[in-house]
């Protein structure tokens, strides 16, 4: 994930833009990398919006464009609050520059 703010979930937490980049399962992803290093190719792009108190999709890569993101070297640990107030932890980073540069990227005019 990368977002423009911290990651809440919840209807009334104000406007934020988030991007979620999904990367492919298995021993080469991520999370299966021995030593930090192997894969980490995405393989899905998607961006949310939140604004006036409700969550929308407001772009989805077509999987032409997929090849052009990539997921920062910088993404670590990162708590999110669900739309419930409960914390789980996922990775990504709050990065309003680079969410700026993948909305430019991806076509998105926004007003969050």
């Amino acid at each position: 994930m990368i977002a423009r703010k911290d990651v809440d979930l919840r209807p009334q937490s104000g406007e934020n833009t988030l991007f979620v980049l999904s990367i492919g399962e298995g021993s080469l992803a991520a999370g299966g990398r021995g030593g930090g290093f192997g894969e980490r190719k995405v393989s899905a792009v998607s961006c949310f919006e939140l604004k006036d108190n409700a969550w929308s999709l407001v772009f989805r890569a077509s999987p032409e464009r997929v090849g052009e993101y990539e997921v920062p070297y910088y993404v670590s640990r990162l708590p999110l609050t669900m739309a419930d107030g409960t914390e789980a932890m996922g990775y990504g980073v709050v990065d309003p520059e680079l969410v700026f540069e993948l909305s430019k990227k991806s076509g998105i005019v926004s007003s969050a």
